[in-house]
Parts: C-alpha cells; sequence; structure tokens
C-alpha cells in the first residue's frame, strides 16, 4: 500500500495517510480520484474500484472520505506534494501514525486480503 505523510506547514503535520484530496465543486468522487493522484502522484489510473464510503466528524466540519483500490496505473508515483511516500506492506501499516480517519480503510483493506498494488 502506498501512505503520504502530511508534509511540514499542513494540518496533522508527520502523520501518514492514503493519498487523495478534496473534490473539486461539482466532480465525482471517481473524477478527484484521477485528477488527485495525477496531482499528488504523477500517475496515470487505468484500473480502480470503489471499497467504501465513511463520514468523518473533524469538528469544525463534516465530511465523506471516499476509497478506492487502485489496481493498475501508469508511471512510477513521486511526490509532487512535497510529501514523503513510502511503499508499505497491508500487515505493516498499523505500525506507521496513520490519521484516524484512515484506519476503518486499512481494515476493509485487510478482509480484502491485500489484493491491492
Amino acid at each position: 500500500m502506498l501512505i503520504a505523510q502530511r508534509p511540514i506547514g499542513k494540518p496533522l503535520a508527520g502523520r501518514w495517510e492514503f493519498p487523495g484530496g478534496k473534490l473539486a465543486a461539482g466532480e465525482s468522487a471517481e473524477a478527484a480520484l484521477q485528477r488527485e493522484l495525477r496531482e499528488e502522484l504523477g500517475v496515470e489510473l487505468r484500473e480502480w474500484r470503489w471499497l467504501l464510503d465513511l463520514p468523518a466528524d473533524y469538528g469544525d466540519r463534516r465530511i465523506t472520505l471516499h476509497c478506492f483500490v487502485v489496481t493498475a496505473f501508469d508511471g512510477q508515483p513521486q511526490s509532487l506534494d512535497g510529501q514523503a511516500l513510502l511503499w508499505v506492506p497491508l500487515d505493516e501499516l498499523g505500525q506507521h501514525d496513520i490519521l484516524e480517519a484512515d484506519l476503518p480503510f486499512i481494515a476493509a483493506l485487510q478482509r480484502l486480503g491485500g489484493r491491492a498494488r
């Protein structure tokens, strides 16, 4: 699994999360996934599938997090947004300081048996 470390100067800096970002106005979750991974990692997605959506409450705002499993992409992921990147085996994700909002995604991925890139 690829995780990204939030850079200094951003909220929750130093913590790890799955790459992705916010939906633009009127943008679908799938379009945002493609755009965000192109902008953050420089990759073009070829295959992905939806895994689950989760509500998240940050006190000052409520959002919905969308989780997709990317199974094929073109290019080599690189840090285009100033974040550290790390490939981690699924069973070792718990050893990293993952954002609480992403923890349910780890459990869902483990139920899948790690059939994700």
